[in-house]
Parts: structure tokens; C-alpha cells; sequence
């Protein structure tokens, strides 16, 4: 394991989802426009390096603490310039929290408490502002001259010890804005499950209390007359204090569920609370004191009194898989949850990790189908199969096992959605379209809120010659996961392209491009596309970040791992990457 000792820079911006859902064409080309004129550059400038984008929030490290700081006031100072050339009633504005800490670097990644306490620090800045710890403060106030306002110490969600901030109150920091009605709400019941808090006092723990929230978001977006958002846009509120109306708002959602895990040897406590965000009023509460090998019987009990508190009709077939059951083997659950981690980090080694846990939860339960499930994403993934980095040595392989996985898992459980979404981009791999297809609709139908299989099947209508249809569901999937990844930016921007849409592709892949190596996908689509459209001066300024981030690319290495129906597709890719100037 790599630890260093490094300058963390947590940024994001302030009501991004409202901005979306007032202006998402709007909002997409000012944010793109952001990026690659003034933070991208200014991170540079100051030898700095964008770790990663999410969403709306950025990641960077610097070496230099001074460097750091003098990179945020510029971005404040820049952005401030930006909008004030603009006659916006709701420009962009920034927050940023800057933390010196000792980091765990995992490939291109780094975690620890060390970005923690940056991300906490950027939760507490003001519009336009930027919030410094004790650490950054101490390195730079000799340095620079700068108005700063002492905050004190504050203690910061599960960060152990408190933590002494500092405010920069720059020229620039934001004027009052009016704030709007929330955005329109859906015509259904909505809601948005934060995680569960671990009480346990151990951060290890964290995976016990991250599952229980994610099994009852599993479940609930099984339900088609309910709007559930995704897990990738409720987990940025783990570790925060946050008002539920501010949940609702950003969220588009009218009901919060929050609660906390205490963990204790052979005992656990978990409690949870319904709260109907527009009025403050709390619909349903309960404490659970359990033996630790009942949690399956209290997640089922929550959700079923969600339902009942939110009225929620289950339509015909809904409630047999709504209510189908995993395991009941603590340890076997317990190894997939942390299979679960380590494949979420995207790396091989990662999903070689989630191989061996998930073949020991097996071993405790040969039955246990999402075990089967969780093992063939670890083998689909272990070379980046469907993404188009080339044909790895293994791909074969790792295809086979991860379709036997899937085929076994619905031998099993036959309404598991996610083995069906897990056969059909199996199926998307070996080029059989057909049965992707058939698959993919499937998982849809099964799980229609589920936000990550929405988004595989758009890629799957998108590659089966339906971009029409993909724009349905990526869409759909966007909405429910206002926060979403890179690779549903990808999809989208590609459903955009193939239906005639080229400037819209482009404006979509822009939103996201960044440092981080999913990055690289992204700069492929914008590369193809600008060069089809015939503006090749960008189209070459997309393609120099494709060699930097992988020197080695060349088109007939990434032709190669690409499945598409319709050839013409792969020939208008290929041509539109090589009147970009990239290698053959």
C-alpha cells in the first residue's frame, strides 16, 4: 500500500442539480466551458493534478500547499470575472476546501482521511469561497496575503478529531442569491435513501452500515411506482450533515430516509427515520435491537414499511421479487459487501480482490445468487471487455466465466435484475445482439429504478442500433442518479451522436473531461465526433489528451475491443479518430 503526504483540493458546484433541471443544455456547456478554460489550466498552472471529476465535484492534489491555495483563489477570482461578464440570474458558483493530509494512493486514486477532511471542508464553504484547514492555513499564511476569517475548531462527520478551519473571504466571494422554488417534483412518490451512519466507532465497519443502505435501495428501486435515486447520488451525503430539505432540493425527491448502524459483537442497533422533506413532519421511525444475524429480517421490515408509509402500489409480479430474499449467511453477505468495495474501485487488481471474496462467500453459500452475480462482474471487468481498450490476453475467458456466473444466478433467482443486465452485456461482448437486447429489457423491467442497469441497457441499445431508445433510458437513469458517473455522460453523448445529434455528443462528452483514466472513454467519443463533424483543430486537442493519459493508444487497438451492430458505425468512429491524428 502507497501513502504520501500530499495538498488535497475538494471542490463542487453549488446547486448543480437545480441548475440542471432549469437549463441542462445550459448548464452542461457552461460547466464544460469552466472546466476546460479556467480549472483545468489553472490546475496545471500551479502544477497540480486533477485526480478526479464526479458530477459536479472535483478532485485534485497538489505538492505544494502554497501552489494549492494560490490555484483555488485563482479559480474564485476567475470564475467571479466569468460571471460577472453575464447577465445569468444563476451563474455557476464554486465551493472549495483545501487539506494537507497523509492519502492511501491506489492506482491514479487516492483515499483516506486525509481527502475526507477536504471533502467536509468544501461542504462548509460558502458559494465562491474557500475553507482551509489548520494544516494549509499554518503553511500559507506568511506566504500570501489573504483575508481570512478564523472558524474555530469544528467537528467533521466521522473524522476523529477536530478540526481547526480557516475561510478565505477573497474579493470575489459570492453575493446574495435569491433561492427558488425546489425543482418540479415526480408525479409518484420520490425518495432518497442517505447512508447509514456507522456508530460502531470503527471505520472498517463502514461496508456493514454502506450495505444495509444499498440493499434497501436494491429493493426499492425493484418498485415501478416509485422514484428511487441512485446510490452513486445519495453516498455524497455520507459523512455530511445535511438538512433534508437541502436532500430534497438538490435531489428532486420529496422523501428522505436516514438512519445508523451500531454494530457490537454478536448485537446490532439500527435506526431509521421517513421524513417528508417539504414539511420537516416524520412519517415513520423505529429502533431495532437485534441479534447481528437478523439484519436481513430489519432491512426487509424497513422497506416493507416504506411502502406502506409512502402508499406505494405494487403492481402484479412486482411483490415476489420485490420481497426475494439473498442469504441468510452473515459471513457470505458480509465477503460480498466487501467484494463489492473493492470492484467499485475499477481496477484489475480490484476485481481480482472481488473474485476471491465473493468465491469464499460462495463456499458459505453456493446458493447465495447476487454472490454469483458480484463474481461475473469482477471477471467481465478484470480486462475492460465493451470499453474498447483493445483485446486483452484472457478476454475469452473472462467472458465465459462471467456469462456462466450470470446463467447460474438466474438458476437461482430467476427476477434477479442484475444477472440478467450481466448476461446481456456478456452477451453485447460476444457480439450477439440479439440476446442483449432481449436480456437488457429485461433487467429494465425487473428493476425499473435501478439507476446503473438503466444505463447498461442504454449502452446495449446504443451498440444494438436503438440510440433512440438509449436516450429514453440513460436519461431515465441521469434523473435518478442526478450525480452520475463518467461512463453515463459516455453513453449518453454516443446516443446523441448516433442519432444525428453531434453537437449535443459533444457538449456531453465536454461536461466530463478530466485527469482521471475513465476520462479516457470520454476524450475517445469527443475526439470521434469532432473529427466526423470535420473540426479537426479540436478534434487534435482532444486527441493529445487521449496519448497523455495513454501514451500507448493506438485506433486499431481500441477498433478492436468495440461491438457494434451496424459496421458503418465502427467505420464513422474509426475515421473520425484518425482525422483527429491519432496513431494507427
Amino acid at each position: 500500500m502507497e501513502r504520501r503526504l500530499t495538498t488535497i483540493l475538494a471542490a463542487d458546484v453549488a446547486e448543480y442539480s437545480r441548475l440542471m433541471g432549469e437549463d441542462e443544455t445550459g448548464t452542461f456547456d457552461a460547466l464544460k466551458a469552466l472546466h476546460r478554460d479556467l480549472i483545468a489550466p489553472c490546475v496545471r498552472a500551479h502544477r497540480g493534478r486533477i485526480v478526479k471529476l464526479m458530477g459536479d465535484g472535483l478532485l485534485s492534489e497538489f505538492a505544494s500547499v502554497v501552489e494549492a491555495v494560490k490555484c483555488a483563489v485563482e479559480i474564485q477570482r476567475g470564475l467571479a470575472e466569468r460571471n460577472a461578464k453575464t447577465d445569468e440570474r444563476r451563474p455557476i458558483l464554486l465551493r472549495i476546501g483545501i487539506n494537507l493530509g497523509d492519502v492511501i494512493v491506489e492506482g491514479r486514486d487516492i483515499y483516506g482521511d486525509g481527502v475526507n477532511v477536504a471533502a467536509r471542508l468544501e461542504a462548509m464553504a460558502p458559494r465562491g469561497g474557500i475553507c482551509l484547514s489548520d494544516a494549509v492555513y499554518r503553511h500559507v499564511r506568511s506566504k500570501l496575503d489573504l483575508s481570512v476569517e478564523d472558524l474555530g475548531e469544528k467537528r467533521l462527520k466521522n473524522i476523529a478529531e477536530p478540526v481547526h478551519v480557516y475561510r478565505i473571504v477573497p474579493e470575489t466571494a459570492e453575493t446574495p442569491i435569491p433561492v427558488d422554488a425546489p425543482p418540479q417534483l415526480p408525479d409518484k412518490p420520490s425518495i432518497a435513501v442517505l447512508p447509514f451512519t456507522n456508530m460502531s466507532g470503527d471505520p472498517q465497519q463502514d461496508y456493514f452500515s454502506d450495505g444495509i443502505t444499498e440493499e434497501i435501495i436494491t429493493a426499492l428501486s425493484k418498485i415501478s411506482d416509485l422514484l428511487v435515486v441512485a446510490r452513486n447520488s445519495t453516498f455524497i451525503y455520507k459523512g455530511r450533515a445535511v438538512d433534508v430539505k437541502q436532500v430534497s432540493r438538490e435531489q428532486g425527491v420529496r422523501y428522505v430516509l436516514e438512519g445508523s448502524v451500531r454494530k457490537a459483537a454478536s448485537r446490532v442497533r439500527i435506526t431509521a427515520q421517513l421524513i417528508d422533506a417539504l414539511s420537516g413532519h416524520h412519517l415513520w421511525a423505529e429502533r431495532y435491537d437485534r441479534d447481528v444475524h437478523d439484519i436481513f429480517a430489519v432491512q426487509d421490515e424497513i422497506t416493507r414499511e416504506i411502502v406502506v408509509a409512502l402508499d406505494v402500489r405494487l403492481r402484479w409480479g412486482e411483490m415476489a421479487h420485490f420481497w426475494s430474499s439473498g442469504t441468510k449467511n452473515l459471513e457470505a453477505w458480509e465477503l460480498v459487501r466487501r467484494g463489492m468495495e473493492v470492484h467499485m474501485c475499477g481496477t484489475a487488481v480490484g476485481q481480482r480482490e472481488a473474485q476471491v471474496l465473493c468465491r469464499k462467500a460462495l463456499e458459505l453459500d453456493p446458493d447465495y445468487a447476487h454472490a454469483w452475480v458480484m463474481l461475473g462482474w469482477a471477471h467481465h471487468n478484470e480486462y475492460d471487455v465493451g470499453v474498447g481498450y483493445g483485446v486483452a490476453a484472457g478476454r475469452e475467458a473472462a467472458i465465459q466465466t462471467a456469462t456462466d456466473c450470470a446463467r447460474k444466478a438466474l438458476e437461482l433467482d430467476a427476477s434477479n435484475a442484475d444477472a440478467h443486465a450481466l448476461l446481456a452485456m456478456c452477451h453485447l461482448s460476444k457480439g450477439e445482439f440479439d440476446e442483449a437486447l432481449s436480456m437488457s429489457e429485461e433487467a429494465v423491467l425487473l428493476s425499473p429504478n435501478h439507476a446503473d442497469n438503466l444505463a447498461i441497457s442504454a449502452v446495449i441499445q446504443t451498440k444494438c442500433g436503438r440510440p433512440e431508445r438509449a436516450l429514453q433510458l440513460i436519461k431515465k437513469a441521469m434523473r435518478l442518479c442526478p450525480l452520475s458517473p463518467a461512463w453515463f455522460y459516455w453513453a449518453l453523448g454516443t446516443a446523441y451522436r448516433l442519432t444525428g445529434q453531434g453537437e449535443a455528443a459533444i457538449a456531453t462528452y465536454d461536461t466530463v473531461v478530466g485527469e482521471d483514466i475513465e476520462a479516457l472513454s470520454i476524450y475517445v467519443g469527443l475526439a470521434s465526433t469532432l473529427g466526423e463533424l470535420g473540426r479537426t483543430d479540436k478534434a487534435k486537442q482532444a486527441a493529445s489528451e487521449i496519448l497523455r493519459l495513454k501514451p500507448d493508444f493506438s485506433i486499431e487497438a481500441y477498433m478492436d475491443g468495440l461491438s457494434y451492430r451496424d459496421p458503418s458505425v465502427l467505420s464513422r468512429i474509426e475515421e473520425g479518430l484518425r482525422q483527429a491524428g491519432l496513431p494507427d
